[in-house]
């Protein structure tokens, strides 16, 4: 019997082959798997990121939580009903001058006041501090609700109090009855408004701290006020103590200047109904009238042409008749409750209704709406006296797709506008999230980048892919590659601090030297190939970039060299000057062209890169064919290399425009970081992504500012996905076009 033997070699080509297979498998399962991870790192972002947002956008929800009687005796009208901050003590104030403070969640009653006066007037100073001023006959009494919080066995107590801040006697304002009153207090003074039987009458009291003790001494100014005949049913003082509304239940109204005792505005705000009741929203610059046909709308003053007159901005509606309205306290939302009970919340600056729900049974009404100063908790009381105590969740109703992305009409401007502006240093501030600027200035920053890089990216990268000696190429390449491993804070630090005032200092050179470069540049390489074969010597091909570069050189110091005599000879001696007050072109110092330049410079590397092996790799056999068969280099270029290595120079392109649109420390140190919608070049801007890395440090976790911001980082992902879908798109169907050459 004979037995077989494989070769030693046959063994070693086997057991090599079975290494390779298990290499490749190998490495096969390490792409497969990288990819895939890849893949869920960016499902993981997006669901992470809708996860976020989603709460911005969802309803209002309410929730009774108890209902009670509450155990009064006195059943006279309630002229106030309110809550403490943490919505767990109630209180309410009764036209016959009893106050009582009650446990919100139950009714227990915690403390019963009588005040020494009944109210025939009365106003409310604010929702945040609500100083009430109790009018009996000519005089006013001013009371406020105080809470004392302590911690008796680490056990939270609210002691509730009533406090006199002006003293327990009223303050005199009129020798005739008061009918209607309003009432103001800051930290310099108290004013009061009053409608008597014998007219309007105004008084302030100066706030002056006493020179023999630390007690508060009031100065009584009287305030002269024009003569108006109209009835008048509601008085509302204006921000500032300024402007002074009055109103009547048949629509008229009147403006007056507190500040120049003067007539100010005066008309109708109907055209049919009555008004049910006027407030005055957070800040007091927004006036809110309801009427028995159901609509609310939103009026405040506006600038025009020097003069100011009341506008109605915005409205809302409701089926049935409003009877009662309530201001949030911290924000610009507002409750209203119709004659049916049926309560609607809404916010005013992005013109939402967030909440339609009945407080009552069939055939019963409202009588006393509250709302915690965290709007976090709701009291209403019915005509039967039932008090119900309800939970509010309405965590983000600044936003809405019109807010974000509409015009709107913010307070105490002139015209819908878009605007962000996030904070300020004011308790009554209204933030502003429109995404508009952002996205513009996002766009605006990109184009001008590629405007800059993308001429100068591909024409390098075919001069050196088809034209290039591959001795030069092999170090120009490298070199530009190189660029890209700059780090974009530092092009963005010489960009804010050397760059922006240099261009500032040589605007008519920069300018010079984009009209001269490439004229100068054409014309050199007319010269050259005129008259080159004159010289003594010859310059091999593919070395002829390098006589460009004196050329440029000395263009570029003849521009700047010039540039302080262009400026006094065209300018009067300053561009800026010029551009700012002949052409009526605003001009600041880090602007869009600084930015463009700066990171144009940092994209260029990347479009350079891309295309110049795109184009390097169309095989050369093409080429050749096209030059055996007469073409010459230039029709070669362009007929053959150029649409074949389409889809490489496309995608570079495409790359080098997601690079910019994602930039953030460039724009962030070049421009002024200005959310304006501005197409101007010398104006600054704001981006996604600056405005992300700005903001995203100072927010409270969870908060509306918060989830806005992580808004504008799901927009851009989605425009970069968007983009990068399109391209690929483009690009496969210009491989299917072009493969075949």
């Amino acid at each position: 019997m004979s037995h077989s033997v494989k070769p030693k070699a046959s063994l070693l080509s086997e057991q090599l082959g079975s290494w390779r297979r298990y290499k490749n498998s190998l490495t096969n399962f390490s792409i497969t798997t990288g990819g895939l991870s890849v893949l869920c790192a960016i499902l993981l972002i997006f669901f992470y990121l809708l996860y976020e947002i989603m709460p911005l956008f969802a309803s209002a929800e309410l929730e009774q939580q108890a209902s009670y009687t509450l155990p009064v005796a006195d059943q006279s009208e309630v002229i106030y009903f309110g809550m403490e901050e943490q919505a767990e003590v109630a209180v309410q104030f009764q036209r016959s001058g009893a106050v009582h403070f009650f446990a919100a969640d139950s009714g227990e009653i915690l403390l019963h006041e009588q005040l020494p006066v009944k109210a025939e007037a009365y106003a409310l100073n604010s929702q945040q501090r609500p100083l009430l001023g109790l009018a009996s006959g000519g005089e006013v009494l001013l009371v406020e609700p105080k809470y004392r919080i302590s911690y008796p066995d680490d056990q939270r107590l609210i002691t509730p109090e009533l406090s006199f801040p002006y003293g327990e006697q009223p303050l005199a304002v009129s020798d005739a009855n008061i009918q209607h009153l309003a009432l103001r207090d800051s930290e310099q003074q108290i004013l009061i408004v009053a409608h008597t039987s014998a007219g309007l009458v105004a008084k302030r009291w100066l706030k002056q701290q006493s020179f023999l003790s630390d007690s508060l001494v009031l100065e009584e100014e009287p305030i002269v006020l024009p003569e108006l005949l109209m009835a008048t049913d509601w008085l509302l003082i204006g921000p500032n103590q300024r402007w002074l509304y009055l109103l009547n239940r048949v629509g008229q109204f009147a403006v007056i200047d507190l500040l120049k005792s003067q007539l100010v505005d005066q008309g109708n705000v109907l055209t049919e109904g009555e008004i049910t009741e006027a407030k005055l929203l957070l800040g007091d610059i927004s006036l809110l009238i309801a009427t028995d046909q159901g609509e609310i709308a939103q009026w405040f003053m506006v600038r025009d042409e020097n003069e100011h007159h009341l506008q109605k901005i915005r409205r809302f509606a409701n089926p049935e008749a409003i009877a009662h309205l309530q201001v949030e306290h911290r924000r610009k939302g507002f409750l209203s409750v119709d004659d049916s009970g049926r309560l609607a919340l809404f916010y005013s600056t992005s013109a939402r209704q967030l909440l339609a729900k009945n407080l009552v049974a069939e055939d019963h009404s409202v009588k006393q709406l509250a709302i915690a100063p965290r709007a976090n908790a709701l009291l209403s009381q019915s005509d039967t006296g039932e008090v119900v105590y309800w939970h509010l969740h309405n965590e983000h109703p600044e936003i809405s797709w019109q807010a974000l992305w509409s015009r709107v009409w913010y307070e105490s401007y002139g015209a819908p506008e878009y605007i962000w502006q996030s904070s300020a240093s004011s308790n009554d501030f209204e933030p502003k999230y429109s995404f508009a600027p952002l996205a513009f200035g996002t766009l605006k920053a990109a184009f001008y980048a590629m405007l800059i890089a993308a001429p100068l990216a591909l024409c390098g990268a075919i001069y050196t892919a088809y034209f290039m000696s591959p001795v030069l190429r092999k170090k120009i390449k490298p070199m530009v590659e190189l660029m890209e491993a700059l780090p974009t804070v530092v092009l963005g630090f010489l960009a804010g601090l050397w760059l922006a005032p240099f261009v500032e200092r040589h605007l008519p050179g920069i300018f010079s030297l984009f009209l001269l470069l490439p004229v100068g540049v054409l014309l050199f390489a007319y010269v050259w190939n005129r008259y080159s074969s004159r010289l003594p010597f010859t310059v091999p091909d593919g070395w002829y970039a390098l006589l460009l570069l004196p050329v440029v050189i000395l263009i570029g110091w003849g521009c700047f060299a010039v540039s302080g005599l262009l400026e006094t000879t065209f300018f009067n001696g300053d561009m800026r000057l010029w551009l700012t007050q002949d052409l009526g072109i605003d001009f600041d110092q880090r602007n869009a062209m600084v930015v463009g330049i700066a990171m144009g410079f940092a994209v260029v590397p990347t479009i350079f890169s891309i295309a110049e092996d795109a184009i390097y790799s169309v095989p050369k056999s093409l080429s050749y064919g096209s030059l055996a068969l007469g073409g010459s280099p230039w029709q070669t270029l362009m007929g053959v290399v150029i649409p074949t290595a389409s889809p490489g120079i496309f995608s570079a392109l495409m790359i080098g425009m997601g690079r910019a649109v994602g930039e953030t420390m460039i724009v962030l140190m070049a421009t002024g970081n200005t959310p304006i919608m501005d197409a101007n070049i010398f104006e600054g801007m704001r981006t996604l992504a600056a405005n992300i890395a700005v903001e995203v440090g100072e927010t409270e976790v969870d908060s509306t500012h918060y989830r806005v911001l992580l808004l504008a980082a799901f927009v851009l992902f989605l425009f970069t996905f968007v983009v990068n879908t399109v391209a690929e798109v483009v690009r496969q169907r210009l491989r299917r076009r072009y493969g075949s050459l």
